[in-house]
């Protein structure tokens, strides 16, 4: 199933890309992700915030 899901993801005009950040909790000092589901090319502005 999951193959599937991916393939439909791709096909088409548009790609998608899930993207993950890790960002450092200043409350608390642990680690937290951001995920997003961007497209292809808004992957590479996703990161350099």
């Amino acid at each position: 199933m999951a193959k599937k899901t991916v393939a439909t993801l791709q096909t088409g005009s548009k790609k998608f890309t899930k993207v993950i950040r890790m960002k450092k909790s200043p409350k608390t000092g642990a680690y937290v992700f951001e995920e997003k589901m961007l497209n292809a090319a808004a992957a590479k502005d996703f990161f350099k915030k």
